[in-house]
C-alpha cells in the first residue's frame, strides 16, 4: 500500500502527515513557526525556518512510522496565501516573506485603485483590489527596499517555496496565482498586463500549476536537505483553506467551513463564479468548482498576543498545572454574561482584510470599565470573532450564496465555549469535526489524486468523522442581535478613508457588508 505526504506551511506551525489512501494515519508531526511584526500592521517570516522545519518534520514522521524515505509515494505541500516570497537569481531569499495578514501596503492599493477601474480588474481577475494583491506588496518594497526590489528574479508563495526546495523547479500554484492578481479568471491564465501591475519583469512570475499536477520530483539537494528520496513526485500543492474545507466535506452550496487556525476563516463551495470585492475567489481542489471565501487577518495568533500580554500569571500558573491557559481563560469568560457587561472588540489588530479590506484598522477595546476584569476581556475577544463571522455569512447570502450547515475545524473549534458564542451570534447549529488533521490532509490528498491513487475526490472525509454539534440558545439572541448591530457601528462610526487619495467604498449604514 502506498504511503504519501503532507506538508502544511502554517501561520503558526508547520505540520506534517503521513498517510496511506485507504484511510490510515500513519504519523504527524509539527514545529511551531515564529511571526513578527517588527512595525504596526507588519506580518513576517522567516522562509528558512519553513524549510528547516519540513527537514525536522520528515525525519519524525518516517521514524515514528518506521519507514525508508523510498517508501513515500508522493508530497503535496498547502500553506497560507499569499504569502510573498521572493528569490534572487540564485534562488536565495532576498527577505522575510510578507503573510497575507500583512497591512502595510494601504498606499500602494489606493494608488492601483486610483489607475485602475476596480470594477473591471474584479470583473476579469475574481478578486478585489485590496491588501491581498501581491502587486501592492511589491510596489511597497519597491518604494522602501529598492535594493532588495532591484535583486528580485522569482515571486512564488509560502508552499511554492517548499516545492522549489524539493525539486529546484520554480512554480506557483493556481490559487496563489488566482489571489495574487495575476490571473484572468475566463482564461485560466497568468496576464502579462496584470504582472506589469507589480512593477515586475513577466520571468519574474513561474509557470502556473494546477493543484494535483505533479509539476517536479525530488532533486539531490531536495532529497538530501529533506530527507525524501530523489526522484519522489511533489504536486503543485494547496491552499491552506482549500485544503481543509475538502476534507471537512464542503463540496455543495450551503456547506460552510469556519476555520479557527492563526487567522479565522470561512469558505463554501459553489460551481458559479460571482465575483464580489468584499471576499476572496479560489478553485476549490474538485476540478470545475470554485471557493468563495473571506479570511481574517488575525483569530488564533490574537488569542496568544493577548495571552503573552495580558495573562502571563495565568499561563505560568496553567502551565505548572499542566492545563491549558486557554482552557482557564475559557473558563472565566464561561462565568461571564453574554455581550461581556457591555465591552465589545474589533479584532483588527493586523489591520483587516475580509470583508472590510481596511488595512489601516486597527484593534480597539471599547466600553471598558473598571468593573471588567480578564474573563470579560476574553469573551469579548471571542465573541468578535463571532460578530465577524455573522458579518461573511451576511455578504455570502447577499451575493447568492446559500450559508446553511456550519462546520467547524482547527485549534479553536475545540474550545466549546468559543463554539457556543459562535452557535449563539449565528443563531444556528455548528458542526464540530472530530480527529480532522487539518490542510496537510488535503495537501496529501491532491498527492493521492495527481499520483493516480484514487479517482474520488470526496476519498479524504474517510479521515474525518462528526462530532459534537453545539446548538444556540435561543435566550442569547436577544444580547447578540444588538451587540452585532453595535459591533458594526462601532467600525462605520470610526472609520476615516486614507488621506488625499480615493477612497474604498466607505461602509454605510445600510450596507450588508
Amino acid at each position: 500500500m502506498s504511503v504519501v505526504l503532507g506538508l502544511d506551511i502554517g501561520t503558526t506551525s508547520t505540520i506534517g502527515i503521513l498517510i496511506r489512501p485507504e484511510g490510515e494515519v500513519l504519523a504527524m508531526a509539527s514545529r511551531p513557526v515564529s511571526l513578527n511584526s517588527p512595525h504596526a500592521g507588519w506580518a513576517e517570516e522567516d522562509p528558512a525556518q519553513w524549510w528547516d522545519n519540513c527537514g525536522a518534520i520528515i525525519g519524525e514522521l518516517l521514524a515514528t512510522a518506521g519507514l525508508a524515505p523510498a517508501a513515500v509515494a508522493a508530497v503535496g505541500v498547502t500553506g497560507m496565501l499569499p504569502a510573498v516570497v521572493l528569490l534572487d537569481a540564485e534562488g536565495a531569499v532576498i527577505r522575510p516573506s510578507i503573510q497575507q495578514s500583512d497591512g502595510r501596503c494601504g498606499e500602494q492599493v489606493a494608488a492601483l485603485r486610483a489607475a485602475n477601474d476596480p470594477a473591471a480588474f474584479l470583473a476579469r481577475t475574481g478578486n478585489g483590489i485590496n491588501q491581498q494583491l501581491v502587486a501592492a506588496k511589491l510596489r511597497w518594497i519597491e518604494q522602501h527596499e529598492p535594493d532588495a526590489f532591484a535583486r528580485i528574479a522569482t515571486v512564488m508563495g509560502s508552499y511554492d517555496y517548499i516545492n522549489y526546495r524539493l525539486t529546484g523547479d520554480r512554480a506557483i500554484e493556481q490559487n496563489w496565482a488566482l489571489e495574487a492578481g495575476f490571473v484572468d479568471v475566463a482564461s485560466a491564465t497568468v496576464a502579462d498586463d496584470l504582472v506589469a501591475l507589480a512593477h515586475v519583469p513577466r520571468t519574474a512570475i513561474p509557470r502556473r500549476v494546477v493543484s494535483h499536477e505533479i509539476l517536479g520530483r525530488v532533486s539531490a539537494r531536495g532529497a538530501a536537505e529533506s530527507g525524501l528520496a530523489e526522484g519522489t513526485p511533489v504536486v503543485g500543492g494547496a491552499a491552506d483553506i482549500v485544503a481543509s474545507s475538502l476534507a471537512a466535506g464542503v463540496v455543495a452550496p450551503g456547506d460552510v467551513l469556519l476555520k479557527f487556525g492563526g487567522a479565522v476563516d470561512i469558505m463554501t463551495a459553489t460551481d458559479r463564479v460571482v465575483p464580489d470585492p468584499r471576499l476572496y475567489l479560489d478553485h476549490h481542489l474538485v476540478p470545475g468548482l470554485f471557493m468563495p471565501n473571506g479570511c481574517m487577518s488575525t483569530g488564533g495568533s490574537a488569542l496568544n498576543w493577548f495571552i503573552a500580554t495580558f495573562a502571563g500569571a495565568e499561563a505560568a500558573a496553567a502551565k505548572a498545572a499542566g492545563r491549558s491557559v486557554h482552557a482557564v481563560l475559557d473558563g472565566l469568560a464561561a462565568a461571564r454574561p453574554a455581550g461581556a457587561d457591555g465591552l465589545t472588540i474589533l479584532p483588527y489588530f493586523l489591520g483587516e482584510k475580509t470583508p472590510i479590506h481596511d488595512p489601516a484598522a486597527r484593534g480597539v477595546f471599547e466600553g471598558l470599565t473598571l468593573s471588567h476584569d480578564l474573563g470579560h476581556m476574553w469573551r469579548a475577544l471571542l465573541e468578535a470573532y463571532a460578530y465577524a463571522l455573522r458579518h461573511h455569512v451576511e455578504v455570502l447570502r447577499d451575493i447568492g450564496h446559500p450559508a446553511e450547515r456550519f462546520i467547524v475545524s482547527d485549534g479553536g473549534s475545540q474550545s466549546d465555549v468559543w463554539m457556543g458564542i459562535v452557535a449563539d451570534v449565528l443563531q444556528a447549529p455548528v458542526q464540530r469535526l472530530t480527529g480532522h488533521p487539518g490542510s496537510c490532509i488535503g495537501a496529501a490528498w491532491a498527492a493521492v489524486m495527481g499520483l493516480g491513487l484514487s479517482d474520488d475526490w470526496s476519498g479524504i472525509t474517510r479521515f474525518v468523522t462528526f462530532g459534537t454539534v453545539l446548538d444556540p440558545d435561543p435566550a442569547n439572541a436577544a444580547v447578540y442581535e444588538p451587540g452585532y448591530a453595535h459591533y458594526r457601528d462601532l467600525y462605520r462610526r470610526l472609520y476615516q478613508p486614507p488621506a488625499a487619495t480615493p477612497a474604498p467604498t466607505a461602509p454605510t449604514a445600510t450596507d450588508s457588508a
